[in-house]
């Protein structure tokens, strides 16, 4: 104890030594927790994009030719004048009904039809997107109603103008009423509000590639009443700005450009299954029959979104190694700085050596001064850096919105690795003090 208070007096006797010489872990383990928070609140994003995709999920995508295919064809028409042309109508809600029955025993499915349009009510104009959809879908991401009720069969088979509505819309056009039996215009169709959905507070970028659709800003309508009410692409005739549906006129919302080529009626088909064994054999399945049912014309894409998401999880682990290795040189700078300086100190009290030694201090006492003076340093520099690591962390979280966790296992960790550090880089300065000649020392100049 006497050689460790002989280092802690030493310490408080030179403080803005001691004090730069503790910046290197002071900053170095504030790195290494805001990093390992970042990290641990990215790998928290996953989790929830797992839970909003849905690891056993399967999406079909529509396939659009390229301009340099149909032209290929056209160019080589001559040459196959002997073949029949392969004709698909694209994908359609038969084709989502075939899966429907053929998918039955254990699994979900839900065609998808979108659009962007405006939302009119009391006056009030907003920007949403509009989304055909089965009721399935509901159960596909695990979205709970906040009051309501989803479509029920009758609404669904008969296209009936109704829909449920998301948060933001809720909370946009019925802030001082009440949404359910109210009406909404949506283009020019006006619905019947049955439903509104939970606010989703899960910010997902990227989320269109994973099929997620953020719904706050949604509505929802039978995919059935997409096709007769607003955009049905399998009846819209190339040249033509309106499509004639039921008798009656309807604007379609797509450029010319998109109406010549975009011939599919839906743009995806989520099929989920019971168990994540069932995926592959179910994607061959879908495979087959899809193939078959579209003329042998491979105009879609069948993509599982576990996979995706383990790619984006391998992503994050990298950069979060990477981040971990960058914040971790600054404790290695750190260990270093401590050891420099305490070669120094050990220079500058060379006679302080020499004196303890004349009076009977042995070999150990001197390292245990030493060792302690770079042990306490690194201690407290990393308590200090444990402080502004949280303090970092929750700066990051508030000013930049990106997510950060704490963890106690990254707290200790830091402050393990920093007492670590005083200890390996103290060592060989404090050894170096011991392995002083007394008498040399006291001649020392």
């Amino acid at each position: 104890m006497h050689d460790i208070r002989i280092a802690v007096e030493s310490i408080l006797a030179n403080k803005l030594r001691s004090v730069l010489t503790a910046l290197g872990i002071i900053f170095g383990v504030s790195a290494v927790i805001s990093m390992m928070a970042i990290g641990n609140g990215a790998q928290q994003e996953i989790l929830e994009q797992i839970k909003m995709v849905g690891v056993n999920n399967i999406i079909i995508t529509p396939l659009l030719p390229e301009a340099d295919e149909e032209n290929s064809e056209d160019a080589n028409s001559a040459a196959d004048a002997g073949q029949k042309k392969k004709f698909s109508k694209g994908l359609t809600m038969a084709d989502a009904e075939t899966i429907g029955e053929l998918v039955s025993s254990g699994k979900v499915m839900s065609p998808e039809i979108s659009m962007n349009s405006f939302v009119i009510q009391h006056g009030i104009r907003e920007q949403a997107k509009l989304v055909g959809i089965s009721k399935e879908f509901f159960q596909l991401y695990d979205l709970p109603l906040e009051k309501g009720t989803i479509f029920d069969a009758r609404q669904e088979e008969n296209g009936l103008a109704v829909c449920l509505i998301g948060a933001n819309i809720r909370s946009r056009f019925f802030n001082q009423s009440e949404p359910l039996g109210s009406y909404i215009k949506v283009g020019d169709v006006w619905l019947k509000v049955i439903g509104v959905l939970q606010r989703s507070n899960i910010t997902i970028t990227g989320h269109q590639q994973s099929g997620v659709n953020v719904i706050n800003d949604n509505v929802f309508i039978p995919a059935k009443t997409m096709l007769l009410r607003f955009k049905n692409r399998a009846l819209t005739q190339p040249n033509a700005g309106t499509t004639m549906q039921r008798g009656r006129q309807v604007i379609v919302t797509t450029s010319t450009t998109d109406t010549k080529k975009n011939y599919h009626q839906l743009d995806r088909i989520v099929v989920q299954v019971k168990e994540t064994e069932q995926i592959t054999p179910t994607v061959e399945l879908l495979s087959r029959m899809l193939l078959r049912r579209h003329s042998g014309v491979m105009d879609f894409e069948i993509t599982v979104p576990e996979m995706l998401l383990k790619q984006q999880q391998r992503t994050k682990e990298i950069f979060n190694i990477v981040l971990g290795a960058i914040a971790s040189i600054s404790l290695l700078v750190g260990g270093i700085g401590i050891m420099n300086i305490m070669f120094a100190s050990v220079m500058e009290r060379i006679k302080e050596i020499g004196t303890r030694m004349a009076i009977g201090a042995k070999k150990k006492d001197i390292v245990v001064q030493f060792l302690s003076e770079a042990v306490l340093i690194s201690v407290s520099g990393g308590l200090i850096g444990v402080i502004l690591g949280v303090i970092a962390s929750w700066l990051i979280t508030k000013f930049s919105g990106i997510l950060t966790i704490m963890s106690i296992g990254s707290v200790l960790v830091s402050f393990l690795v920093s007492a670590t550090v005083g200890i390996i880089f103290g060592y060989s300065p404090a050894k170096r003090a011991s392995e002083k000649d007394p008498i040399e020392s006291l001649r020392y100049e």
